[in-house]
């Protein structure tokens, strides 16, 4: 009987993820920072930007403020999407994926962690927080009549003290949209899952700048998070993504076998190619021998 490595149960990954994402929650309160060093950071982060020109918040926010029709819309995307896209495709890797699940589950939580020491050693004010003279608009609180939010970041009005408004480097909005996208196109089949899977990570950093929730280069360090959460995952004994091998099986037949994980239907494990090669050899050379053996027998009946 073969050892099969099984994926993780679906109950013992609901409660690990719970804790991660409790955790998630509860470090971005931890992590507040004073405010005039926030700020300060924030003001720091936006010079770099200027003297580099790749300020493009500001054009960015200009335009979802002047336009309701780009600015309501990319707030219902900041203010929802991000919880609501991760753990979807978190379920899909598990359901249609289970051999790429552990991985990206691993590497998902890694890079959270990462983004939570980011939050704390670096707080910094989001662009929104700045003084208006700076030219910011707020459009989360421009446009609250029309969502849940009010003016405190995306959580439902009365209810902005318990987040974090200063967790804005890195931007794990843009981390996690990009985890997300990487999944849905390595993983995904049809062309329209890899083509959202190409678009969600470009919309979010799009959003999370014209609503001026975060700068540029919280996008870029977003990205920068989860190549790190990347590399250390990667790192881990028993945790690399399991990877498919094309080798010459049985009689001349492609067979495909799946590094560590449950075969399909019809494939051969590694022990089970040798010993399907080693009964062909031997099956060959009894063929051969007795075909040599054939004119031997014939000529003696003959006699």
């Amino acid at each position: 009987m073969t050892n099969r490595r099984q994926p993780p149960r679906w109950w013992a990954e609901l409660l690990v993820l719970g804790l991660l994402y409790g955790a998630y929650s509860g470090g971005r309160l931890l992590a507040r920072g004073d405010v005039r060093l926030a700020v300060d950071h924030g003001l720091a982060i936006l010079r770099v930007e200027e003297l580099l020109a790749i300020d493009l918040e500001r054009p960015l926010n200009r335009l979802f403020t002047h336009h309701a029709a780009l600015g309501i819309p990319a707030d219902f995307v900041y203010a929802s999407l991000h919880y609501l896209v991760t753990p979807a495709v978190l379920v899909w890797l598990y359901r249609r994926r289970p051999q790429q699940y552990r991985f990206a589950r691993t590497w998902l939580a890694i890079s959270t962690v990462l983004g939570l020491i980011g939050f704390a050693l670096v707080p910094t004010c989001p662009p929104r927080l700045l003084d208006a003279s700076y030219g910011f608009t707020d459009t989360m609180a421009r446009y609250s009549a029309y969502g849940w939010w009010g003016g405190e970041a995306s959580a439902p009005r009365g209810l902005g003290g318990l987040t974090n408004q200063f967790a804005a480097m890195p931007s794990l909005h843009v981390g996690w949209a990009l985890w997300c996208g990487i999944a849905l196109w390595r993983h995904g089949r049809r062309p329209l899952v890899r083509a959202l899977g190409a678009a969600y990570p470009a919309v979010t950093t799009l959003v999370v700048m014209g609503t001026a929730n975060h700068y540029f280069l919280d996008a870029v360090a977003g990205a920068a998070v989860m190549g790190a959460g990347w590399l250390a995952a990667r790192a881990l004994p028993g945790s690399r993504a399991p990877h498919t091998v094309r080798t010459a099986g049985f009689r001349g037949k492609s067979t495909i076998v799946s590094g560590g994980w449950d075969t399909s239907a019809g494939e051969l494990l590694p022990v089970q190619r040798r010993a399907a090669a080693d009964a062909a050899a031997a099956a060959d050379a009894t063929a051969t021998a007795a075909d040599d053996s054939a004119p031997e027998d014939s000529a003696a009946a003959a006699r």
